[in-house]
């Protein structure tokens, strides 16, 4: 992957918000919800109920679909990321410790909708993506580069490739 689009990548990750997640459900139809998201590099997390839709389906099938777009004026501004992979849950322990650091960092009024919260309550979630599409109008109507991800950084490494990014921006 080119400097330049993972750079793109990881800035598009670090400044949006939401993403819409597709899951597929167990009778092979997709199910697509909007969710709160957090990223080290190019691993993303969201976090929902064990016992959620999504939840069940990506006990039966890891497999994702999803959008990231930022907010636009006009559409000569628009970007965002269409991302195929693969859904994990974050095992208990340090790992989830450290993605609740990601989202505290992104997210500081989430204190109050998970203070008092067990492990039982939320499941974790990290999606490692396979195939990315960076959509960028600013390089032309409809203008977009698809990526095929090879390797990942570890998370440690990835966070700090993302707090570059958002340093950046200051």
């Amino acid at each position: 992957m080119s400097q330049p689009l993972e750079a793109d990548i990881l800035a598009i990750l670090a400044e949006g918000r939401d993403l819409t997640l597709a899951t597929v459900g167990a009778d092979g139809a997709p199910h697509a919800v909007v969710v709160s998201y957090a990223s080290g590099g190019p691993t993303i997390y969201f976090g929902c109920s064990p016992d959620s839709q999504k939840a069940r389906n990506l006990a039966a099938d890891d497999r994702v679909a999803l959008t990231v777009s930022l907010p636009y004026r006009d559409w000569g501004e628009i970007r965002g990321l269409s991302i195929s992979g693969r859904a994990r849950q974050v095992p208990a322990g340090e790992a989830q410790d450290e993605v609740a650091l990601l989202f505290t960092r992104k997210f500081s009024e989430i204190a109050q909708y998970v203070a008092g919260a067990g492990d039982a309550d939320l499941a974790l979630f990290a999606i490692t993506p396979e195939v990315i599409g960076v959509l960028d109008y600013r390089q032309g109507f409809g203008h977009v580069e698809h990526v095929r991800v090879l390797g990942l950084r570890p998370l440690r490494l990835a966070r700090m490739a993302a707090e570059a990014v958002s340093g950046a921006g200051r």
